[in-house]
């Protein structure tokens, strides 16, 4: 196995890529936020031209699980090469002849995170902490996982975070609360105590009764008034507790001082799972040091990347769709404007182009466009007229009748294989209702097909005085090569991350609430 790289994103499962390319012993903090078996469908919420959050939405991920054979092989691996203790719980759980629960879409979830668990205490460091998030779905049943991969001894404690979000319930309370489980890999763990980020304001009542003129004994002075002889004030001198009370006290096992879900909120992306920035900086402050290593197997939009690079990190994110990948490439660019990082697992050349397009054709295309900075077209959207839209691009022109800035906007369609001058006629006769068509193909694309684009003359910009071609064909290979599309200046099809500053030094909190 090769150095460990940092400040790298891989696409890919994190299993393989856990196992590929990250060494034992290697990760200072690991935080994850996997599925938690909800047996939902999660969508990826893209930004309009206008800046607002689109209602098309696409999936971004299904958090629904299945006894299949993959789950089966998995199940097998762990019982025959896991570690003896691990073993035996899943067998105990998931045996289908002898098993509590036997082979159902929990157990297919529970083997599909114990195998993962295993390999992230293998690659993390004996100082080092894991901060697993999930919900009363199935953590239960993470939490027997999780003591036998590191031992019952090396829980550390249940978090809940407090997101507040209220509402009305179907004969249950609404649920207002999430799970973090945090564990060590050793009794020599990093926690920071007196870091300001895992630190709250005291009350008003413990900011009043504490003597302020001498930081303070902790104790009211009506306590010290009845109980002060001299015996007891000779004896307690010795075990004075002074307090700061600008450095606040150390956060309790429930945080409740962070945003709720804001879905239209400064920092929310439109990405479903996506948690607030703060609840990261907390964890990585608490739990590793600058330059330490972090890293987080279900990345999703990359918001303890963020979290990491703010606090003067290094990180590791791995996801499996090309979505997120996309996603966090944007966000990381403009919340540290100038940073430097390296993707792996995406094509580089047309070998992996086309290898990705027999893997999974979806991913192929969301990836396709993403080279273009278009965002994916719903599917339940491809009906009718749009059957043929695979995504589109936005952008600002203006209006040749009323001379008004107007939003445009030019149809991209993706081809894998098979391409055929009727494919042209087709994204012709779509775009022939919007600004300009874009075909991208994997396959080189044939004499009848580019004569059939140009055919279709041209589309012009008022707002820029320029002509581009109406229908362009750019090929997989040419993108690769950074041939880009002719048009007026677009609009990301990503919610816009606010920029973010790496912290110098830390100020001293507000006084208490």
């Amino acid at each position: 196995m090769d150095e460990l790289k940092t400040n790298i994103l891989y696409y890919g499962d994190n299993l393989e890529i856990l196992r590929k390319y990250i060494p034992d012993n290697s990760i200072d903090l690991i935080y994850l936020d996997p599925p938690f078996s909800s047996k939902k469908d999660y969508n990826i919420i893209f930004k309009e031209a206008t800046g607002e959050l689109s209602a098309a939405q696409i999936k971004a991920f299904g958090d629904t699980w299945h006894w299949d054979q993959a789950a089966q092989d998995t199940y097998q691996e762990i019982v025959v090469n896991g570690p003896p203790n691990v073993a035996r719980l899943i067998d105990s759980l998931c045996s289908e002849e002898h098993g509590m629960l036997g082979h159902n879409d929990v157990t297919a979830y529970l083997v599909m995170m114990t195998i993962r668990l295993v390999e992230l205490h293998r690659v993390l460091k004996d100082t080092g902490s894991l901060y697993l998030h999930c919900d009363p779905t199935a953590s239960h049943y993470l939490k027997m996982v999780m003591d036998q991969v590191f031992g019952p001894t090396n829980f550390r404690d249940e978090i809940i975070w407090s997101h507040q979000v209220l509402g009305t319930g179907k004969k249950a309370f609404p649920k207002q609360h999430e799970t973090l489980f945090r564990y060590a890999k050793s009794d020599i763990f990093t926690f920071n105590e007196h870091d300001l980020l895992v630190r709250v304001p005291y009350s008003n009542y413990v900011t009043r009764t504490l003597q302020q003129d001498d930081k303070g004994w902790y104790y009211t002075r009506r306590r010290m008034t009845r109980k002060a002889t001299a015996d007891e004030l000779a004896r307690k001198a010795s075990t004075k507790t002074y307090v700061d009370i600008s450095k606040g006290r150390l956060c309790g096992d429930v945080w409740f001082d962070f945003p709720s879900y804001q879905p239209k909120g400064r920092e929310r992306l439109g990405y479903p799972t996506q948690k607030p920035l703060e609840l990261l900086e907390r964890i990585v402050a608490a739990s590793s040091n600058e330059g330490d290593v972090v890293l987080d197997p279900f990345c999703g939009c990359g918001t303890a990347l963020v979290a990491a690079q703010k606090l003067n990190r290094k990180w590791i994110g791995i996801d499996i769709t090309h979505l997120a990948i996309a996603v966090m490439k944007s966000r990381l660019g403009e919340s540290f404007p100038g940073i430097q990082f390296e993707v792996i697992g995406e094509p580089e050349d047309l070998a992996g182009a086309k290898a990705l397009a027999r893997q999974d054709r979806y991913q192929f295309q969301w990836w396709a466009l993403s080279r273009i900075k278009a965002k994916p077209f719903p599917e339940e959207r491809r009906k009718g007229a749009d059957k043929g839209i695979d995504g589109v691009i936005d952008f600002v022109d203006r209006d040749e009748a009323t001379g008004k800035e107007a939003m445009k906007r030019a149809v991209v369609s993706v081809k894998s294989g098979h391409v055929h001058v009727k494919d042209i006629r087709e994204l012709k006769d779509i775009a022939s209702r919007h600004a300009m068509g874009v075909f991208i193909t994997l396959e080189p694309p044939t004499r009848e097909m580019r004569t059939e684009a140009v055919s279709a003359g041209s589309y012009h910009s008022p707002l820029w005085d320029t002509d581009y071609p109406k229908i362009q064909i750019l090929t997989i290979e040419e993108l690769l090569q950074g041939k880009a599309v002719e048009m007026p200046s677009a609009t990301s099809p990503y919610a816009q991350a606010p920029k973010v500053s790496k912290k110098e030094e830390q100020l001293p909190l507000e006084g208490g609430s």
